[in-house]
């Protein structure tokens, strides 16, 4: 069913005001409180569509998680026709450091030490969506991990890098450090027993 385009609008609005918040104080001192004040928006309307800020959180997850997904699916039809391995997790890798960069603003506020619950609520959907692919992968490759593992091990790597990142280095560059990295790492069959290209 169709979202009416007065809840998606309240919806829209509490996010972004959740995003205003989060460059005066860190998410763990911001109150639903607040941000009802902030945009204006009445507890009983917040709380239909919300159980609590961390509901609100959630849900800015997945509207981003969708439009990565949805552009992996686009790049895949677009560059990899024949289903490739390698290709596919290139284009995973893609659809995350477009989702960062897009919404820098909102991940800049998402660090471990700032805002912990930001950094695991948006890893640990990140790390649901490598998983499910490397999943999907291990039916047509051997894998020498279990998907999880292997999620964690790329998820976590793809992170640290992204966040050691010089404040100088565009984002063309470290996209392309990342992507030969990874592309090192599964053509040396680290991961798998053999991938069929």
């Amino acid at each position: 069913m169709k979202e009416d385009k007065r809840i998606k609008k309240t919806k829209k609005y509490l996010k972004q005001t959740l995003m205003d918040l989060l460059t005066d104080k860190p998410f763990d001192q911001i109150t639903v409180k607040e941000i009802c004040d902030r945009s204006e928006t009445s507890r009983v309307t917040f709380y239909a569509h919300y159980n609590d800020k961390y509901d609100l959180v959630d849900d800015i997850a997945k509207d981003m998680i969708k439009i990565a997904k949805d552009e992996y699916y686009r790049l895949q039809g677009k560059n990899n026709p024949t289903k490739n391995y390698i290709i596919g997790y290139c284009n995973l890798l893609d659809c995350i450091l477009t989702m960062y960069y897009e919404n820098i603003r909102f991940f800049s506020h998402t660090n471990v030490n700032e805002n912990p619950y930001l950094n695991f609520a948006f890893y640990k959907y990140v790390l649901d969506h490598v998983e499910t692919h490397a999943q999907k992968k291990s039916t047509a490759l051997k894998l020498k991990y279990d998907a999880k593992k292997i999620a964690g091990f790329l998820c976590y790597g793809i992170w640290g890098f992204i966040n050691a990142r010089g404040e100088k280095q565009s984002m063309s560059d470290l996209r392309q450090e990342l992507r030969e990295i990874l592309e090192k790492i599964l053509r040396a069959e680290i991961l798998t027993q053999n991938i069929s290209e």
